[in-house]
């Protein structure tokens, strides 16, 4: 496939500028990693907002693009050798963005850390939020077992512990700003609406509030926080 308007997914979403970089998206702690790169990165692109209903992430026209059925999934229409690039999962849309300009992805040994920490949260601490999340504010909250909530604050606490450990003396995670700040930081950002800052102890940590409040503070991240906008 490599002509956007011929694509399945532009007849559920329309680009107004085929020419640039479509994001598919919606603001959760995934959604946003994308949104904030493009920011920061100053690449021209257009968003379109996928919901999280089944009527659109399993649409056909989505499957299309992303047979996962998840968001964020992007369409680069100038690729590399000028061809159209599709993808989808947003740790490798983050590390072709960064190939793409060279930036937000250092070079040498701190790139390999860069990496590193960002399958940190690709595995690690997205997932265990997430699930945490579920069992403690939505509807696992109601399961009478204790065993499956007690396993995922356990392990987010434990992750937690991890990255502060690791960002002693450190700005940013890789040492300078990264992809892997961008991976991170928006799942930490996420514990308020999960409502879990008490239960993991998370102002009593040494270095992740600082660290997530310098994130925040960028003017990038607060524009991207909500591309595309939630519904009214």
């Amino acid at each position: 496939m490599t002509d956007l308007i011929s694509h399945p997914i532009t007849k559920r979403w329309p680009p107004q500028r085929p020419d640039v970089i479509q994001l598919y998206s919606y603001p959760t702690p995934n959604g946003v990693k994308v949104s904030i790169a493009l920011e920061e990165l100053g690449l021209d692109y257009e968003p379109h907002l996928v919901t999280l209903a089944d009527a659109d992430v399993k649409s056909p026209e989505f499957l299309s693009l992303n047979p996962n059925n998840k968001i964020p999934a992007l369409i680069d229409p100038n690729g590399p050798d000028g061809g159209m690039v599709e993808l989808w999962e947003s740790g490798a849309i983050l590390i072709y963005l960064a190939e793409k300009t060279g930036r937000l992805l250092p070079t040498g040994q701190a790139k390999h850390e860069a990496i590193k920490w960002l399958m940190f949260q690709m595995g690690g601490l997205g997932p265990m939020f997430g699930q945490m999340g579920f069992f403690v504010k939505f509807a696992g909250k109601d399961i009478e077992d204790p065993r499956p909530r007690a396993r995922y604050v356990d392990e987010s606490k434990r992750l937690l512990n991890v990255l502060d450990g690791a960002l002693d003396g450190k700005t940013w995670i890789a040492g300078e700003f990264s992809i892997a700040d961008l991976a991170i930081a928006p799942w930490l950002n996420a514990l308020d609406f999960y409502e879990t800052k008490p239960l993991l102890g998370f102002e009593k940590l040494k270095n992740v509030p600082a660290y997530l409040d310098r994130f925040l503070e960028r003017p990038a991240v607060q524009r991207g926080l909500n591309i595309p906008p939630r519904p009214e």
